[in-house]
């Protein structure tokens, strides 16, 4: 689906990425994870054509992503963020349906989609002529989704998409995320800063440090076969507060 060779990204004398060789396969679950400023959410930034890289090679579907290119591409691309990005002068029908409108899709056509996503996202029908401020955290990034699905796009990217929520909301979200991941077979990538959420979500984990590729697998993988000492420090850097919060309500 997308295969990312010699990847460099600068931003004045910065190196943001340094040489990254990767290939995302179809239909299966990717997530980039690594420390504040590793590159991860550059590398995104990259396969959505929000950033051109300075060297390197970025196919998608065995084609080179260019400007010439670019607009066609994006149609097959969904991209949420944290903050989910909505319009907040549009209502939620109209946030949704932003792109279905403006490329002319027939009226029932767009309603229809608009429902059927409204329904896989547990996002009531009552709200949809609602504005985003109306809505919980929650209830945006589902919106988010929506919007990010509304032309059943190929590949599915997301920037920490539940890291702005308290962890009620996250754990619920994480939840349907993983079962609607499943029923759409689609190709997606998704940064977080979290182990855990990584591990839950990903076929393939990438971690990454100084705009380089540490290692690349299953968490299991990561922790018996440890490419670098600084795997098992930011895998261990996660695990341990919780170990220790466990152990003391236990006594």
């Amino acid at each position: 689906m997308i295969k990312l060779t010699g990847i460099h990204k600068h931003y004045h004398s910065h190196s943001a990425l340094s040489g990254i060789d990767l290939n995302f396969p179809e239909d299966q679950t990717t997530v980039l994870i690594g420390p504040s400023g590793c590159g991860k959410s550059t590398l995104l930034r990259l396969m959505a054509g929000l950033e051109t890289a300075d060297g390197g090679e970025l196919l998608i579907n065995g084609s080179p992503l260019t400007q010439s290119n670019l607009t066609a591409l994006r149609l097959r691309m969904g991209y949420v963020i944290q903050e989910g990005g909505l319009f907040p002068h549009l209502s939620i029908r109209d946030n949704v349906c932003i792109m279905a409108n403006h490329l002319g899709w027939d009226k029932d056509k767009t309603e229809h989609r608009l429902i059927e996503l409204a329904e896989m996202a547990h996002m009531p029908k009552s709200k949809l002529n609602h504005y985003p401020l109306e809505l919980s955290g929650g209830q945006r990034q589902r919106v988010s989704l929506m919007r990010a699905l509304m032309l059943d796009p190929d590949l599915l990217l997301l920037d920490e998409p539940l890291g702005a929520l308290d962890p009620m909301i996250r754990y619920d979200l994480q939840q349907e995320l993983k079962e609607i991941f499943a029923s759409l077979n689609k190709t997606v990538i998704m940064v977080t800063h979290d182990i855990a959420e990584a591990a839950y979500f990903g076929d393939t984990i990438v971690l990454m440090r100084a705009g380089q590729i540490v290692q690349t697998g299953s968490l299991s993988q990561l922790l018996q076969s440890p490419s670098d000492p600084f795997v098992l420090k930011f895998v261990n850097a996660q695990r341990e507060p919780m170990q220790l919060l466990t152990a003391s309500f236990s006594q």
